[in-house]
């Protein structure tokens, strides 16, 4: 906490606008904020240290409503520990994409005409750091409109100096350490990328297309295998069966005819292929299948790769320089007219992976790459989350993240582009292969080279923790911060980016894991559940819904929606009752601080207390406890909800209310009130407020003449609990809430008086009389008083006069009409579901549907006798 914040309050100012204006509001707050420097975290700080670092978003990025939802809870969690006391530090900076920013800059090129070869890499490299300076980091000032309470002073940038050393650091030991090689196997290259491409860069999606039954062989030796690319057949080596399948136990061994070209094939016998699937044969294509490439490595097969980089045909013969797609054409066509096409299943229907950059489909290729030994790292990061170290919530998720480490294949990190961490190796003339650390010079003279490939992506992002933090370096940042505490994030990303930071900060970091628990969030979807899409045409821009209602009621929603690992709905109408609810604070803050709410002062002593004052310092009590539970949870939607309903519903709906009558009367009671609601209000503002943060620090700092909301201290539980105050009250509750139903019921308007006489002897409800008639618009009974109406409720009575307020011959009639009908659909809807005829027939939501009818009709027949018992005879 500051020194400002120390000291002692100065008055408030109580005057507020009488409406709540976010645009006005929150872009001068939040410069004031950073400006103040409560985001910059001391590593010299002798407070205990809380950190999470920033899932990096794309330099090429712009906010979504998925960061927009993490951000929130990430801002929300680092708000609330600077408010407990610790020194709180959110690392925020941005991943240099590499795939998705060189094919900005390639756009850029081509609309001048130009290549990047063109300019060559250096030129190029350049031109892209060019475009980073002028166009990258837009989603850095939108995390400000968010209201994101990072360390600005701490920003990275995965190519930045610091980060390059660290790059190049672990690589060098990784190599030492035969952890990284090069190798020749199968990888996912993108045609139009031009390079190998990581899993989760590829996106599979349903295509229409085709599947071709094709006979191989002659005569008796003939067999007949299906495919969807029968361009790949060029480069066929085998074909294979299982060694179980009868049907083929003759051929295994011999070799047969491969259509369309001069070669033979052996027939080989693998347990991989599936006898129940197909015709039970497969043909083996080791070039272009990793699991044809699994085949050919255990039967020493030969890989014939058939197509270059840009997916062409380079096989000699009548294809040659086809494209892949132009070449299935013609090799169909070419096969049909020898009559060795069995079948042909068009469209078929089947998952084709995508580059996620240009929409291109996937070629499985096989290349030369550099790969990570994957399994002592993905040992040691399982290891980790099973003996405790890191905590995975929730614990359910726990099953994915091992299905996924147990399981892990060996990593593809090179990358055939330019934008990026160039691999730190040379190559010399006579076939010499150095790997140069960063504090070693690279090898020079004539004939040696640098790798041309850079590093994937998640190379330099899986090392973030830590080397943000100024790793290698043994800074005072890395001693004070790490192991960061929570890492929040999608639990789509959990394999590819959760894992490799595991795996890279045990082994950097001496066995030390780069955070204490893994927070896994689910997906943000639309109001109806689907997914957001571009093509789906539902797809949200939350500044959009920023300008309209405030960044405060998007960040509510969100938090508010946010189950742990759970996808996330989110619809306008939510978003504008979030708006609603700023402005019900702000309005009933206003209310309290003109009626004299203050916070000068102890509390005056729970003798001195009226019980609403007892009964609303023992909810807020409980409300900060379960608060707390809730946070320490990462239970975000029930710590929003409970918020929601306990400022709404009991602080502004009820305590505001009912302390309007002790307000007016004055005297010693209106103060002990007045002192009540300025600390329930200061309590709640700052429960509210890492979630809610610009409204609440508005308000906040006009209640207390503090300095700010952002470092003041979070309330505690002071343990007081007053149960029978609690019941008192709720008894008080249901009294009004019967009579406002019975009200309604009767169709009388909210301001409508009527005559009332209270029996509240042998209850705890004579001190509320005032209040009752107050809320519930009750006069005095007077000399001509006839209770026409009485409710007996939770032990009182109130008995009112309706003679002069509504015509109840014309209210009978109209309720008999409208029970005649309810129980003439309660019979319509009995007789369907006793008819075991139509319940056979019927589909399940229709049958639903008139169960719920039936429900609905008998709710309303009770509803309604109970409105005619209460009234009297005509």
């Amino acid at each position: 906490m500051t020194e400002n914040a120390q000291q002692q309050p100065t008055a408030p100012d109580t005057e507020l606008p009488t409406q709540y204006a976010p645009a006005d509001v929150e872009g001068p707050l939040y410069e004031r904020w950073v400006e103040r420097g409560y985001f910059a975290a001391d590593a010299k700080s002798e407070k205990p240290p809380y950190t999470i670092v920033i899932p990096p978003p794309n330099v090429t990025g712009s906010l979504h409503l998925g960061h927009a939802f993490q951000h929130t809870l990430m801002d929300a969690l680092t708000r609330r520990k600077r408010m407990q006391g610790f020194e709180a530090l959110w690392l925020p900076g941005m991943d240099h994409a590499g795939i998705a920013t060189q094919n900005k800059v390639e756009q850029q090129l081509a609309e001048e005409g130009k290549s990047r070869q063109d300019l060559g890499r250096e030129e190029f490299v350049e031109r892209v750091w060019q475009w980073k300076e002028e166009y990258g980091g837009k989603i850095l000032g939108q995390m400000r409109r968010l209201g994101d309470g990072v360390d600005w002073s701490r920003e990275r940038f995965t190519m930045d100096e610091g980060l390059s050393q660290a790059v190049q650091t672990i690589f060098k030991r990784l190599y030492d350490d035969e952890l990284i090689y090069r190798a020749e196997r199968i990888i996912n290259w993108c045609p139009r990328c031009l390079t190998a491409i990581s899993d989760i860069e590829v996106e599979y999606q349903e295509d229409d297309g085709e599947l071709v039954s094709i006979k191989y062989g002659e005569g008796d030796e003939t067999l007949v295998v299906a495919t969807t690319r029968a361009e790949t057949m060029l480069g066929d080596t085998a074909v294979a069966a299982h060694p179980d399948d009868e049907r083929y136990k003759h051929l295994v061994g011999k070799r047969i005819k491969l259509p369309l070209t001069d070669r033979t094939i052996p027939v080989v016998a693998d347990t991989h292929v599936d006898p129940e699937f197909g015709t039970g044969a497969v043909k083996v294509t080791p070039a272009h299948d990793p699991n044809d490439f699994a085949i050919g490595q255990r039967h020493g097969l030969e890989s014939i790769t058939v197509m270059d980089e840009r997916a062409v045909i380079t096989v000699h013969g009548p294809f040659a320089g086809l494209d892949r797609f132009e070449a299935r054409s013609a090799i169909v066509a070419a096969l049909r007219s020898q009559g060795r096409i069995v079948a042909e299943k068009r469209p078929y229907a089947h998952s084709v992976g995508h580059c996620s950059r240009c929409r291109t489909t996937i070629e499985p290729r096989l290349s030369m790459q550099w790969w990570v030994k994957v399994g002592p790292l993905a040992q040691a990061a399982g290891d980790a989350v099973r003996d405790g170290r890191v905590k995975i919530h929730p614990e359910d998720m726990s099953k994915r993240y091992f299905d996924w480490v147990d399981n892990m294949h060996d990593w593809c990190i090179s990358r055939q582009l330019w934008w990026g961490h160039r691999i730190p190796v040379w190559y010399g003339p006579e076939g010499e292969v150095v790997c140069v650390g960063p504090d070693e010079e690279p090898p020079t003279g004539e004939g040696w080279r640098q790798d041309t490939d850079v590093l994937d992506t998640w190379f330099s992002s899986g090392l973030w923790p830590f080397s943000t933090l100024g790793w290698p370096e043994q800074t005072a940042d890395l001693r004070k911060f790490y192991p960061t505490d929570v890492l929040l994030t999608g639990h789509d990303i959990i394999f590819f980016w959760v894992a490799r930071m595991m795996m890279f900060g045990l082994y950097a970091m001496d066995g030390e894991v780069p955070f204490k628990t893994i927070a896994l969030t689910g997906l943000v979807r639309d109001e109806r559940g689907k997914k957001m899409s571009k093509s789906f045409g539902n797809v949200v821009d939350p500044l959009d819904w920023m300008d309209k209602y405030g960044s405060d009621a998007v960040r509510f929603t969100l938090a508010r929606g946010a189950n742990p690992g759970t996808d996330v709905p989110i619809g306008e109408d939510w978003v504008q009752a979030s708006r609603n609810f700023a402005n019900k604070i702000w309005n009933a803050t206003r209310f309290a601080l003109m009626n004299g709410a203050t916070i000068e002062g102890p509390l005056p002593a729970p003798s001195e207390m009226s019980a609403t004052d007892r009964w609303i310092l023992s909810r807020l009590n409980k409300t900060v406890a379960e608060v707390d539970a809730f946070y320490d949870d990462f239970q975000f939607a029930k710590l929003s909800d409970a918020l929601y309903h306990f400022a709404w519903d009991e602080v502004f709906d009820w305590y505001v209310e009912l302390s309007k009558t002790t307000f007016q009367a004055g005297g010693e009671a209106a103060e002990v009130s007045k002192r009540v609601l300025g600390e329930v209000l200061d309590v709640t503002l700052k429960l509210l407020h890492p979630v809610v943060p610009f409204v609440t620090d508005t308000l906040w700092t006009t209640l207390t003449g503090g300095e700010s909301v952002v470092i003041a201290d979070w309330p505690g539980d002071s343990g007081f609990r007053d149960e029978a105050a609690e019941r008192e009250i709720e008894t008080l509750q249901a009294v009004i809430t019967e009579v406002r139903r019975f009200r309604a019921d009767q169709g009388l308007q909210p301001g409508q008086r009527v005559p009332a006489r209270l029996t509240l002897d042998g209850t705890d409800l004579a001190p509320h009389e005032a209040a009752i008639r107050q809320l519930l618009r009750l006069q005095p009974e007077g000399d001509a008083f006839t209770a026409t109406a009485t409710l007996p409720i939770s032990g009182a009575e109130v008995a009112l006069d309706l003679s002069g307020t509504i015509d109840v011959a014309a209210e009978r009639k109209r309720l008999a009409k409208d029970l005649a009908a309810a129980e003439k659909e309660k019979a319509q809807a009995t007789a369907k579901l006793g008819n075991e005829a139509f319940l056979a027939k019927a589909p399940d939501n229709v049958v639903d549907k008139i169960r719920g009818r039936l429900t609905k009709a008998d709710e309303d027949i009770a509803r309604i006798k109970s409105q005619l018992d209460r009234l009297p005879q005509a």
